[in-house]
């Protein structure tokens, strides 16, 4: 039960009859640090003129910190907080606030206890300011535990922030490159002839009724004799505008694997026209690359 629950139903501060609508937690908070400071000044006045002794204005002080400190807890503790808002400060305050309401009520308990050993108050008026204690350090705990929910929650946040953005600055996106006779597809930059040859082998045979033409599988003596590193390439005898090699590419393209299509023989690139599948073919004595 919050505090001062009892005090706004006593003066009336609440006209719940008039209303269509519960007010929400945050306007009752706002509503018991008001009428605490009402009490408070009100009290200060009494004590100026000698008709309230001072214990009842520390009394009124401590009420209206009371009520600061669970107001923050309607926001921290309770409330519905944005992982975006939520900073050290933040849950450093809530923790914060739930230790010294357990400290206000355990010195308030202390002295109820005094009157109850001095005979002044009996046993049982200390009943519910015990429950009072027992329900503020469970708030207590709560609040040591959410604040440790919250850290891990705004540590993946930043996670899953930096992640996004590993995501975006690595992310690349292929395209299709065009020169004289040649067209280029980076794909995913990789083509492993053990795992993906046979399946697109079949795939064609199945499709077209005859074997993939392949003219040059891995290194080969023609390779070798214009300078390039073939291993791991293989060329297919089909020229990309015919139906075959049409279907070739979007085969390829499917699966981002990166190819070759040359239309014409190009000088130091291409004797004839051809796919070739795999990543560009390194020169062994040149760093240039080409087919």
């Amino acid at each position: 039960m919050r505090q001062f629950v009892a005090l706004f139903l006593s003066v009336g501060a609440l006209a719940v009859f008039g209303q269509t609508q519960p007010d929400s937690s945050e306007t009752i908070a706002n509503k018991s640090i008001e009428l605490a400071k009402e009490e408070l000044a009100r009290i200060d006045q009494l004590v100026q003129l000698g008709a309230l002794p001072r214990v009842r204005l520390e009394e009124a002080q401590r009420n209206l910190e009371d009520a600061q400190d669970e107001a923050i807890l309607d926001r921290t503790l309770f409330g519905d907080l944005q992982v975006a808002n939520i900073t050290d400060q933040v849950m450093d305050e809530m923790v914060a606030a739930a230790q010294r309401r357990v400290e206000r009520q355990q010195t308030k308990l202390q002295q109820a206890q005094k009157l109850v050993s001095d005979g002044i108050a009996p046993q049982s008026s200390l009943t519910p300011i015990e429950q009072e204690l027992a329900t503020r350090r469970t708030n207590l705990n709560l609040a040591h535990s959410r604040a440790s929910l919250m850290a891990e929650m705004v540590a993946l946040a930043k996670y899953e922030k930096t992640a996004a953005e590993i995501r975006e600055v690595t992310t690349v996106v292929y395209r299709d490159s065009f020169t004289g006779g040649m067209e280029h597809y980076e794909g995913s930059g990789e083509f492993r002839e053990s795992r993906d040859l046979r399946p697109l082998a079949q795939a064609f045979e199945q499709k077209f009724d005859h074997p993939l033409p392949i003219s040059a599988e891995g290194e080969t003596g023609l390779h070798r004799a214009l300078g390039f590193d073939h291993r791991g390439r293989v060329d297919v005898a089909v020229s990309p505008d015919a139906p075959e090699g049409i279907w070739l590419l979007s085969y390829l393209k499917e699966r981002k694997i990166p190819y070759y299509a040359f239309t014409r023989a190009i000088p130091g690139k291409a004797t004839a026209a051809h796919i070739h599948i795999g990543p560009g073919s390194t020169r062994l004595h040149n760093p240039a690359a080409a087919d």
